[in-house]
């Protein structure tokens, strides 16, 4: 079976965004997807998110997939760290390596931040770990420098795709759905 796993943002829950909308569309086609709410989504910490990841998944894959939007891809790369067997694909939305001077002006958000963006990654262990990635970037997100789409176009190779006016791709940006995501299922 099939198993797709979508990570929420921070702040998120599993029926924010467009997660319900790809859960939907993506179970119609034969796999089964969930879409965990993940530990105290306004204070994310590295160990128990990806920890939370962890049991979820349990035992990964060639028919593991997984999806994440923003803090979520951050999860799921230091996810890929910790394993040793691969998965076969991972679409990362609006996924980060640094933010915005506007992502720290809600307060302790900065706080809760730093521990992600100054823990390092082991990017060679996460490519390692995973068949395939698509990475998704928008030319207006506040949060993510469209910069970061270098990095993980060097880091992680695999498809990259920078959308016009998607914001942060979430429901406040007006996406509910994001088709290029569903393409890169159905063309695998």
């Amino acid at each position: 079976m099939k198993r797709v796993f979508i990570v929420h943002k921070w702040g998120g829950t599993p029926s924010s965004d467009w997660y319900p909308w790809l859960k939907k569309e993506l179970e119609a086609k034969g796999y089964s997807v969930e879409v965990p709410s993940m530990p105290d989504t306004d204070n994310p910490k590295i160990d128990a998110w990806v920890g939370f990841l962890k049991e979820k998944v349990g035992n990964p894959d060639k028919d593991t997939y997984l999806v994440g939007h923003s803090i979520g891809c951050q999860t799921i790369l230091r996810y890929l760290e910790k394993i040793d067997t691969k998965v076969s694909s991972v679409v990362l939305v609006a996924g980060w390596v640094n933010l915005t001077p506007e992502t720290f002006k809600e307060e302790g958000a900065e706080d809760i931040a730093k521990p992600w963006l100054e823990t390092p990654l082991d990017w060679d262990k996460i490519k390692a770990n995973c068949g395939k990635f698509l990475s998704l970037f928008s030319d207006d997100d506040k949060c993510v420098p469209v910069s970061d789409a270098e990095i993980f176009k060097e880091k992680l190779g695999g498809e990259i795709i920078i959308q016009k006016g998607k914001g942060h791709y979430t429901e406040e940006d007006d996406i509910t759905e994001i088709p290029v995501v569903l393409e890169f299922f159905e063309k695998l």
